[in-house]
């Protein structure tokens, strides 16, 4: 508490008397003025703030080469050769970038986000989520879906720095320094070309509101997300050296595509120019001009200058997904019955059962865990409670059977 005018009372700190200060507290054996006090504050935050800033371990010296980074992504990532190379130069010269040394120098590199484009299951959220791990920064997946313009219903465009907060544990130099992977973002397209009475408030509205994101800007966040009030404490986070990357299946583009290409998706006519392009895979000759026509505004597409594409996964492809990576689906499945003392093991037609399942519905790199969850889900019922059987083999009959009788089995796609 302050004490009351008493000559005999000086800061314990400065020496100053109550006379000459504003306001003097006691304590249990001193007293501290206002100035000490307000000094001290100061000090406290600054130590504060510099544990906060503690390097999250990346150095240059210490920092991933592109060719690391591909080989890291190749453990996990089947094929996607070009869009793991681009994504592998694109997050080294971000970091690169962000942890230059030299201040003087005139030449300011600029934030290159990254906007990758394919088809659902073909590995877009994977490939980011193994960077964010190799690195091992702060990374979150946010869904463009649910996001509106402020004021209407739905998530505001400052959620997205809220989540990155929170996988962060609230520490802002290390959120400032992480990645943001924002799926669907075909999702916020422009609807129509034409003039409506009615704002477009979750497509072009939301666009308008990541444009200060993208390039970097000091945002204020609400620490618990939801809406902002006049008096809540706000969290101000600087987006300058936080790496966007965007991923959408833009479902249609390669109509948008074969017409700028002057060729054809569905026919026989062709011109000469048509019969060099490769037709089955039309995403790779995508520009930021379909992105545009597509219903991306300008402004946008120009903050995303890396663009690249993911390729259709084939039946070759889908059979080294479900074994090959580091953390395949089966060796998943085979860790868990593992667990419980019993060795898991497959027929290599049981694979390509399954593969040719996944290709039947149409439901790409995800659907495998479908379908191999349909076939095991009997066995990972009984086998846990039955201390007897120690092996389990799974033939292509057996897998057949299981999906025969699972919910699974009436999904057809004409």
């Amino acid at each position: 508490m302050a004490k009351k005018a008493n000559s005999s009372n000086h800061c314990s700190f400065c020496g100053r008397s109550e006379q000459e200060v504003n306001l003097l507290i006691s304590g249990m054996t001193g007293f501290i003025c206002d100035m000490c006090a307000e000094q001290a504050h100061e000090i406290v935050n600054d130590s504060f703030q510099s544990n906060k800033k503690s390097d999250i371990g990346l150095s240059l010296s210490s920092l991933p080469k592109p060719a690391q980074i591909k080989e890291f992504l190749d453990q996990y990532v089947i094929k996607q050769e070009s869009a793991k190379r681009f994504l592998s130069v694109s997050v080294y010269n971000h970091y690169k970038r962000i942890l230059q040394k030299n201040t003087k120098d005139e030449v300011e590199i600029e934030k290159s986000n990254i906007i990758m484009v394919g088809a659902t299951g073909t590995g877009k959220t994977l490939l980011a989520r193994t960077i964010a791990k190799m690195l091992q920064v702060p990374f979150t997946i946010v869904d463009a879906t649910v996001l509106t313009e402020a004021g209407y219903v739905g998530e505001d465009i400052e959620s997205i720095l809220t989540r990155l907060l929170q996988v962060a544990d609230y520490n802002v130099n290390a959120a400032e320094r992480g990645i943001v992977f924002i799926d669907e973002i075909d999702k916020i397209a422009r609807k129509s070309d034409n003039p409506s009475i009615t704002r477009d408030v979750s497509g072009e509205g939301v666009q308008q509101g990541l444009l200060k994101l993208l390039e970097g800007s000091v945002v204020n966040v609400p620490p618990q997300g939801g809406r902002k009030h006049p008096e809540q404490r706000m969290i101000a986070v600087n987006t300058k050296n936080i790496l966007f990357i965007c991923g959408g299946a833009f479902d249609g583009i390669e109509k948008k595509i074969a017409q700028r290409l002057n060729t054809r998706v569905v026919g026989y006519a062709a011109s000469n120019q048509s019969s060099v392009i490769d037709r089955n895979n039309l995403m790779k000759y995508i520009t930021p001009l379909d992105l545009k026509s597509f219903g991306l505004i300008p402004e946008i597409i120009g903050r995303l200058p890396v663009l690249t594409y993911l390729e259709p996964l084939d039946r070759d492809a889908l059979l080294r997904i479900l074994v090959e990576p580091k953390n395949s689906i089966i060796k998943q499945y085979q860790k868990l019955f593992e667990m419980d003392n019993v060795t898991l093991t497959f027929d290599h037609e049981a694979y390509e059962y399954i593969v040719d399942k996944a290709i039947e519905f149409k439901l790409g790199a995800r659907g495998l865990r479908s379908i191999v969850e349909a076939i095991m889900i009997e066995a990972m019922f009984t086998l846990p409670s039955s201390g007897e059987k120690k092996k389990m083999h799974v033939t292509r009959e057996y897998a057949a059977q299981q999906l025969e009788n699972s919910d699974l089995h009436h999904l057809r796609v004409a």
